[in-house]
């Protein structure tokens, strides 16, 4: 469902410290998902705000860059319909951040939070339950 080694490169380009310390993938991509929603409530929590410009538009692109790094560490032919499902909630996300830049208001953000919220809570679960079978 997700190769694991494009993510890890892809998280590299988000410039967010401490990747280098994390070598788990399941870590890699909680992570990911951590810092996107971050930079997504940043991003809302600027838009309309004429005194954080550079801050809303610093915290689009790294949500969208997250997103895409998301989108490319899908691996389609393990993961099947699983991963269809992932790339086009990624999409939807980024379409809607990208329509409220545009009417600099907060509208479908919040759709795309509650949504990737959910798929980062599954993702942590899973962790868990792996860890758990682990340690038996």
């Amino acid at each position: 469902m997700v190769n694991y080694n494009t993510a890890s490169q892809a998280y590299k380009l988000t410039e967010t410290a401490g990747l280098s310390e994390i070598s788990d993938p399941h870590q890699i991509v909680n992570t990911l998902f951590k810092e996107l929603l971050k930079s997504m409530h940043i991003f809302k929590d600027s838009l309309g705000d004429k005194n954080l410009v550079e801050k809303k538009s610093k915290n689009f692109s790294r949500s969208l860059t997250i997103i895409y790094s998301l989108q490319s560490s899908l691996d389609f032919e393990k993961g099947g319909e699983i991963s269809n499902n992932l790339f086009r909630i990624y999409e939807y996300s980024r379409q809607q951040m990208i329509a409220d830049l545009k009417n600099n208001k907060a509208n479908g953000i919040n759709t795309a939070i509650s949504i990737i919220s959910e798929i980062a809570d599954a993702w942590n679960q899973i962790g868990k339950e792996v860890q758990n079978v682990k340690s038996k």
